[in-house]
């Protein structure tokens, strides 16, 4: 099967329908989009492979479920191993090796997009004028967005070598395009 994105959304809106979980994978499509781009890489293969990390969760939401029982049915559906690899890598708890940029990338967008989102919903201007320091400061709320992984998003900076807030800056850039798909407040022109 060729990697399309079309063929990327239709495995994804076959096994997905809520809304969040599809703004999910938007949020970090455009993330790892973005860094494909950064990276001079292949944007097609990585946004896909963003989109669907997260694929089986509504069938697999369990940890001894999510992704390692999705990847044979992405098998089945003909996607090629570096997809199928790198989904399986941004789970933590599978431990394994993220030797590859897509690999480092897709594990450093997931928590962060998820975030960064989250802290958009919550601004009257969404993501406009979101700058790092305030997102650091909803880092430290344990209440705020409870289910994001801390530990995670700082390890996805450092394993991409870059400063906590650049990174941020990062995926904020990739993501206001988006504002409107993701459920935020688009900003004027």
């Amino acid at each position: 099967m060729e990697v399309t994105r079309d063929n990327a959304w239709a495995t994804l809106t076959r096994y997905t329908t809520s809304e969040s979980l599809l703004r999910h994978a938007l949020a970090v499509e455009a993330s790892t989009r973005w860094y494909a781009r950064h990276f001079g890489e292949d944007e097609v293969l990585w946004g896909c492979t963003a989109l669907l990390h997260d694929f089986d969760y509504e069938i697999h939401p369990t940890l001894d479920k999510h992704p390692q029982d999705g990847a044979p049915i992405l098998r089945e559906e003909g996607y090629p191993e570096i997809v199928i690899e790198a989904v399986l890598s941004h789970a933590e708890h599978l431990a394994m090796p993220r030797d590859t940029r897509l690999k480092k990338t897709l594990f450093a967008c997931d928590e962060l997009s998820g975030f960064i989102h989250a802290c958009g919903l919550v601004r009257p201007t969404g993501l406009e004028g979101l700058e790092p320091k305030s997102v650091r400061k909803k880092l430290k709320q344990p209440s705020f967005a409870a289910g994001v992984h801390r530990d995670e998003v700082y390890a996805g900076a450092e394993l991409l070598g870059l400063e906590l807030d650049q990174h941020i800056g990062n995926v904020v850039s990739a993501l206001q395009p988006i504002a409107g798909e993701l459920g935020l407040p688009v900003p004027s022109a």
